[in-house]
């Protein structure tokens, strides 16, 4: 076998599992939804115990707040602002700091890729297949996730976000729907830093963002936040799923004001390749006081 066909063994699927399979599925549904009702993969605990270091190469790791002890008990989910490629390995390492082993959702393409993709599969990532009827699957490993008490990574904006000041987007519905129908604490985690890291094109302006950031060491700040209130909200009550989604919204850019005081109208590094379509939910980081 070449290293480009390596694929580390999954764990087997539980029988209880085996019915959400049809024969029509892609053939890694059955192996992502067998690592989601597994415990974190041990070799994924030993890297983010003795490997988190090499995301400090890049920048200094600044990580406030925490998840309290009976809440890592249980499952969770973790609302991140996206800002770059680089931010999953920041949230990773932040969210080890705070006794948290993240399983995140990630682009199908990356997952895909050799070698790195299975890899990364295997620590409990969940392949997201944007823009296409597989989607559907990742919600489905997801629940399967939170039921096995997983903590999971996702991103509200469903991308790097594209506003022109850097603050976050609304977001789409999707994790609120699912906080609502689980019941599961929604974690607000805000970040900033990381764009300055890798540049938001694929060109070999990604390799010289990285070097420039192996010098300077910008700051890669993380803040977690407590949990978003929910409880007053239901799934399935006509507009519920957006009070949530704003809700989520607003706690990240609440979070997300100290970490960047000191450039709060625009960020002080502009990424010539990330376009700036949309509106940020909250310009300016300015959340009105009637969102609880």
């Amino acid at each position: 076998m070449s290293l480009r066909d390596w694929r580390p063994e999954p764990p087997p699927l539980p029988d209880h599992l085996e019915q959400l399979v049809r024969p029509d599925d892609p053939e890694w549904f059955a192996r992502e939804l067998a690592i989601a009702a597994a415990p974190p993969w041990w070799f994924w605990r030993f890297v983010l115990r003795r490997f988190s270091w090499l995301v400090s190469v890049f920048g200094r790791v600044e990580v406030t707040g925490e998840v309290p002890e009976e809440l890592r008990r249980g499952p969770l989910l973790l609302a991140a602002n996206h800002i770059g490629d680089f931010d999953p390995f920041v949230v990773a390492v932040a969210l080890h700091r705070v006794g948290v082993v993240p399983r995140i959702m990630a682009t199908g393409g990356i997952i895909s890729a050799p070698v790195v993709g299975p890899a990364l599969e295997r620590t409990g990532a969940i392949r997201v297949e944007r823009g296409t009827q597989l989607a559907r699957h990742a919600v489905r490993v997801t629940e399967v996730a939170l039921v096995h008490g997983g903590h999971v990574v996702a991103y509200p904006e469903g991308r790097v976000g594209l506003t022109a000041d850097g603050w976050p987007e609304r977001g789409r519905t999707g994790m609120a729907r699912m906080a609502l129908g689980m019941g599961v604490p929604v974690i607000p985690i805000s970040q900033w830093g990381a764009h300055e890291v890798l540049q938001y094109g694929n060109d070999w302006g990604k390799l010289r963002t990285l070097a420039r950031a192996a010098v300077r060491r910008p700051a890669l700040r993380v803040h977690v936040g407590a949990p978003v209130r929910l409880d007053d909200l239901q799934m399935g009550r006509v507009g519920d799923a957006n009070r949530a989604r704003y809700r989520i919204a607003a706690a990240i850019t609440r979070g997300l004001v100290p970490l960047r005081a000191d450039e709060p109208d625009r960020p002080a590094f502009v990424d010539p390749t990330r376009p700036t379509t949309v509106v940020s939910a909250f310009p300016g980081g300015h959340v009105p006081d009637d969102v609880p």
